[in-house]
């Protein structure tokens, strides 16, 4: 008799799950979450991500007890938990999907040593598996997204996987933890879950991505999927919701770009790990250590509304429009130039769907570190907030102190004259634009100077 393990990781669902599917075909399936110790106790796990996560396993214990399982959940140290379950029910083989970060390579090579057959399944958390696309003139990843897009674009998917009906487990499941986490949550958190994820997939395929086209970075239509957060853990499948969205529309194929940006990020990701947390390609900052800036960018008090909304929405939904991502990284790395890794921790302890890669890489895009052909370009507020929210319907959403006052005073906040800025506690520009774009072309340009004299020696 054949016992498997199906360890859930990033893929908390039972639809279109190759590590489901292949543990499921077994005499016997172990379907298996734990809760690992190492990022339990890591400033990764936020209070977000755990209550979204809470409702996942939910979610996923419910669809596996209906087909004759449920969910096995453990806690402390992956391996250790899944080695206990390998003895104790004489487990043959593990599936699971695979990813793209160190800690996640170290964990699959540490399973190998277990003694029993290890599957990992390549196209569970991508639509194409990372290295899978490597650049015809050489080198092991794509370091420009233009070229990668074309080739994955045409790159060979798999077909949708049905769930499983029905499995056995080798003994019942147990009861789900009652809580993961002690902090507060955002108070507009969305919910968690597949049941959630596939009724925003099929409204967004049926509604609503017809309009991304014209319409992903009006940020007051708030006309984006968000599906993030259930693409990060798994509760829907990237490889569904391309086939769901398909390429007939403007709108689903500038959608289909986006998602990827998402496989573009893991594959540089997986080549260069170590892109967490250092420069992709330095320009040799020496960014300035305000804590008093970075302390009122992070809070929402810049005294630039666009901003400010931004920062406030991250705060209160623990998610935020992408164009406001752009806008409020820009502001920090650019225009206050702070390190880009100190907004990217702030991300990580407020977003649901903060995955390493797309948080990681996206900031270092912003920063001009990354993978950005243009270094050096800025997000200016003014006119993000002019093009972006002309009407001031975001700001207003979330600002609500500044709900009465008129759109140019949003767009200008310099404008707003001192009296009525001390009556809505309100702060002034944290900086002046001017001043601050020509001290971050003199800080890119010194950089630039030290990376030459360091070639010279």
């Amino acid at each position: 008799m054949r016992t498997s393990i199906a360890l859930f990781t990033r893929d908390l669902r039972v639809h279109d799950n190759p590590v489901l599917h292949a543990a499921a075909a077994a005499d016997r399936c172990v379907p298996l979450f734990v809760l690992d110790s190492a990022i339990t106790s890591s400033s990764f796990f936020n209070a977000n991500r755990a209550a979204f996560l809470l409702d996942c396993l939910r979610d996923l214990d419910a669809a596996l007890r209906e087909r004759g399982g449920g969910l096995f959940v453990r806690e402390g140290k992956l391996v250790d938990e899944v080695a206990r379950v390998v003895r104790d029910h004489g487990v043959d083989e593990i599936h699971l999907a695979a990813d793209v970060s160190g800690f996640a390579r170290r964990r699959e090579e540490a399973l190998r040593e277990l003694g029993v057959a290890v599957h990992v399944h390549d196209a569970s958390i991508n639509a194409v598996p990372p290295l899978s696309l490597t650049p015809s003139g050489g080198g092991d990843h794509f370091a420009v997204f233009t070229p990668y897009f074309r080739r994955w674009e045409t790159a060979h998917r798999r077909g949708v996987l049905s769930a499983p009906r029905r499995f056995a487990v080798p003994a019942p499941a147990g009861d789900l933890p009652g809580e993961l986490h002690r902090g507060a949550t955002s108070p507009d958190l969305a919910a968690g879950g597949e049941t959630a994820g596939r009724k925003l997939m099929a409204d967004w395929a049926r509604t609503g991505v017809a309009g991304y086209a014209d319409l992903h970075d009006a940020l007051s239509d708030d006309a984006t999927s968000r599906l993030s957060p259930h693409l990060h853990f798994g509760t829907v499948s990237v490889t569904e919701l391309l086939d769901r969205v398909g390429t007939a529309s403007e709108g689903a194929r500038a959608y289909t770009r986006q998602l990827a940006w998402r496989d573009f990020h893991h594959q540089v990701l997986a080549a260069r790990p170590e892109s967490a947390s250092r420069d992709y390609r330095t320009r040799h900052d020496r960014w300035r250590r305000s804590d008093r800036d970075f302390e009122a960018w992070r809070d929402g008090r810049t005294g630039y509304p666009i901003v400010d909304a931004g920062l406030r929405q991250l705060a209160q939904e623990g998610w935020m429009h992408n164009r406001a991502r752009l806008i409020t990284a820009s502001f920090l790395c650019k225009t206050l130039y702070v390190d880009w890794r100190r907004g990217a921790q702030h991300f990580t302890d407020l977003l649901v769907d903060c995955d390493l890669a797309n948080n990681q890489m996206n900031w270092q895009w912003i920063a001009g570190t990354g993978t950005d052909t243009r270094p050096n370009r800025v997000h200016n507020p003014v006119a993000q907030a002019k093009r972006y929210d002309p009407d001031g319907a975001y700001v207003r959403r979330y600002l609500p102190e500044l709900s009465d006052v008129d759109v140019r005073y949003l767009h200008e906040p310099w404008t707003l004259p001192d009296d009525e800025r001390a009556a809505l506690d309100y702060p002034p520009p944290l900086v002046d634009l001017r001043e601050a774009a020509d001290r971050f072309a003199a800080a890119r340009a010194a950089g630039k100077s030290r990376a030459v004299s360091a070639r010279a020696r």
